[in-house]
């Protein structure tokens, strides 16, 4: 029998419905099918990750994966859910919001870089899961005590989560950016020739950005930079917040 996506995120929940007797049977619970799905994409990423891939794995036969699951859209759900679930909730304590903030994106950073498949899950529906309610529970805590409005409490988590998923994808290891280094040391004199004396900005600031970074971009330097003005951010919409 078919379930809802909902039913399937709070499955473990007493108010949750059964499973019922009718159609394929397995002796593999829905969290084990979904822990090994995670397996399969921490290896391989997400293009690793098929259906019929996935019930090799275990043993199980294509009908099977599908009657725990319903599709490969719902199992992505099902696995972001289960990682952000995992995610460390330490109590922020006496910490001031600024540090509460950082700590969130830190968290943020190391679960994206543990398991960077999380990037390419982009489903409105993972709202919906325990997991992902008690992870935005948790950092909406982060901005305790600042004044903010509910709405602009959750546009300013929304901001650093935004942030913190955008230096992600810079930090991940690429080969194709690792091997920029040599490729820019083949290529930059006949880039001068074509490029001439257009975009003086442009070469000049490249240039001096080049050569501190060794590189076309440090995801690094980024993420250095970007992480203060980001608490710069809010906290200058915090004081507008403040009625004082």
């Amino acid at each position: 029998m078919r379930r809802d996506l909902i039913d399937l995120l709070w499955r473990d929940h007493p108010a949750a419905p059964r499973r019922g007797a009718r159609g394929p049977q397995t002796q593999v619970a829905t969290g084990a099918v979904v822990d090994q799905a995670i397996l399969l994409a921490d290896s391989g990423g997400l293009i690793a990750l098929t259906v019929r891939a996935l019930g090799q794995s275990l043993g199980m036969s294509t009908m099977s994966v599908y009657s725990h699951v319903n599709s490969r859209e719902d199992l992505l759900v099902l696995m972001a859910d289960a990682q952000v679930a995992r995610m460390p909730r330490r109590a922020f304590g006496r910490a001031g919001w600024p540090a509460r903030v950082r700590r969130v994106a830190r968290t943020n950073l190391d679960l994206l870089m543990a398991h960077p498949w999380l990037l390419d899950v982009a489903d409105d529906r993972l709202v919906l899961g325990p997991g992902t309610i008690a992870k935005y529970d948790h950092e909406l805590h982060a901005l305790d005590g600042t004044g903010l409005t509910d709405v602009t409490r959750d546009a300013a988590l929304t901001f650093v989560l935004d942030f913190t998923r955008a230096a992600a994808r810079g930090l991940i290891p690429d080969p194709l950016r690792e091997g920029f280094p040599e490729h820019w040391q083949r290529t930059a004199d006949r880039l001068a020739t074509y490029v001439g004396d257009d975009y003086p900005l442009a070469q000049r600031v490249g240039q001096a950005a080049g050569e501190a970074m060794n590189a076309a971009y440090n995801p690094e330097v980024a993420w250095d930079f970007g992480l203060p003005r980001v608490i710069d951010g809010l906290a200058s919409a915090i004081r507008d917040a403040d009625p004082a």
